[in-house]
């Protein structure tokens, strides 16, 4: 037993410097393996947030991220948590630059591309350059109101996913002007003049302000949109009268013809009253945005009272109180503004009616049911000079902008033409033109009056011939008279 013992030493016995190697040699495998885990780790990491970063068309967004803010959050809070992350600066971008094709004028500006985010997303203007980073032409933040509102008791939004649509009874949620403004005012730097071209301080695009009513104030008052157009004129390209959401009682009731006669006559008068802009070298334009709701005969109306005004544009449309039959989801009975793909139609219509009955200098902006660069060319040969996505960004995520451009470009090259030359054929096509009729009519008067005088001047002519004429006779007739 001993002598086994006294082997076993011997065995195990190792001289120090061989211990040394043996220790090196043992432990040095797995060094590299986890220095290699590590470096992989961080490769991978990096290369993910790379992609995440600098694609906003990755496959990351569209089927990993949004899908899982869809489904691990209620709408309302998959909502904020993509508004913080694009306000935190660490939101995705879309590096690539617009296609030529893209370009159109739009009162007087350059603008690079058709696709703009509607009201609603950024509601308290937290979020602006995040954004404008995605590829957005036009970012229209709000609705905002004077005063800071909690808007209607959640549960207020609700996903329609079988139908690709969404219904919202939000109610302006609002922390009011003060706080919006002061968002405005931080994001322009100091050393800025008022010579820019755009208040989103990018060459291309425009920011909209989207003016919302509190649900305390009358419902006949315009004070609020006033208000609004002071607040923001200085600090907006755009400024949006919106009389049509469906969630604020007595709101819509400003689309009929006096209320809106006298709401444009004050916003319009707020608006030119405004002082020169520190930003900008211009004053905002204005632009109402309706219900698509309104018939055939509602719409006239406001198209004549928009000719009769000083307004620069219309959106069309809002959130629909309507609910097709087509909707299969059990969330489709829930009150509110029905958005996305069921209402494209409904919109369309209404954009038609009205494109028919304004002038062509008045531009029309498309905003209803838009997912594809197939469903902004259909808006655009109806009339619509740009068009606007909300409900398609919150399903498709961050690359939808990018993914609807880019279709928008392959269609274009396939037929040969720019988007500007797409809508200018249309909206020439399609405008309203002074009845010729009219034109002929007051051609033929003008022509009546002219003839008249001159037939009154050859009148008084002839009289006056004639005068002299009648005087030497009767001269003649006296001389022979005989006295009496």
């Amino acid at each position: 037993m001993a002598a086994l013992r006294q082997a076993a030493r011997r065995t195990l016995f190792i001289p120090s410097h061989h211990r040394t190697l043996f220790t090196k040699s043992s432990t040095s495998p797995s060094s590299p393996l986890r220095t290699g885990v590590y470096a992989t780790a961080l490769l991978l990491s990096t290369g993910l947030f790379a992609v995440y970063y600098f694609d906003a068309r990755s496959a990351i967004h569209r089927h990993v991220l949004t899908p899982v803010l869809r489904y691990a959050f209620d709408a309302e809070t998959g909502h904020k948590i993509a508004v913080k992350v694009l306000r935190s600066g660490l939101g995705p971008k879309d590096p690539q630059q617009d296609d030529q094709r893209l370009k159109f004028e739009l009162w007087g500006k350059t603008i690079s591309n058709p696709v703009g985010l509607a009201a609603g997303f950024d509601k308290d203007g937290e979020a602006i350059d995040g954004l404008l980073d995605l590829g957005f032409s036009w970012v229209e933040i709000g609705s905002v109101t004077p005063k800071p509102q909690p808007g209607n008791p959640k549960p207020r939004v609700f996903h329609l996913t079988e139908d690709s649509a969404l219904i919202n009874r939000y109610g302006f949620p609002s922390q009011g002007h003060n706080t919006v403004l002061s968002r405005l005012r931080e994001r322009v730097p100091t050393w800025l003049s008022g010579e820019n071209s755009n208040a989103s301080l990018r060459d291309g695009s425009l920011l909209a302000v989207n003016l919302g009513k509190n649900k305390t104030s009358p419902a006949d008052s315009i004070d609020d949109f006033v208000a609004g157009v002071r607040t923001f004129g200085p600090y907006s390209d755009v400024l949006v009268v919106n009389v049509s959401s469906p969630n604020t009682p007595g709101l819509r009731g400003l689309q009929n013809k006096s209320s809106l006669e006298t709401l444009l006559e004050g916003v319009t008068k707020a608006r030119d009253s405004l002082p020169d802009s520190l930003l900008t070298a211009s004053k905002p334009r204005l632009v109402l945005k309706i219900a698509p709701d309104l018939n055939e005969s509602e719409l006239e109306d406001i198209a004549d009272v928009i000719k009769a005004s000083s307004i620069d544009g219309v959106i069309v449309s809002n959130t629909s109180i309507q609910r097709p039959a087509s909707l299969v989801s059990t969330n489709r009975t829930e009150t509110g503004g029905l958005s996305g793909a069921p209402i494209k139609p409904i919109t369309l219509t209404a954009l038609r009616i009205l494109r028919s009955r304004l002038p062509s200098n008045i531009p029309i902006i498309g905003c209803g049911g838009i997912s594809s660069g197939d469903d902004a060319l259909e808006y655009a040969k109806a009339g619509a000079s740009l068009v606007q996505v909300y409900t398609h960004f919150g399903y498709d995520g961050v690359g939808a902008c990018r993914r609807i451009k880019d279709e928008i470009v392959e269609r274009l090259e396939k037929e040969g033409v720019s988007w500007g030359e797409v809508v200018g054929k249309a909206v020439e096509e399609k405008s309203w033109k002074k009845p010729k009729v009219e034109e002929k009519k007051e051609g033929t008067v003008g022509q009546l009056i002219s003839e008249a005088e001159e037939l009154k001047r050859l009148l008084d002519q002839l009289g006056e011939r004639m005068a002299k004429e009648v005087k030497p006779a009767d001269d003649s007739a006296a001389a022979v008279q005989p006295v009496l």
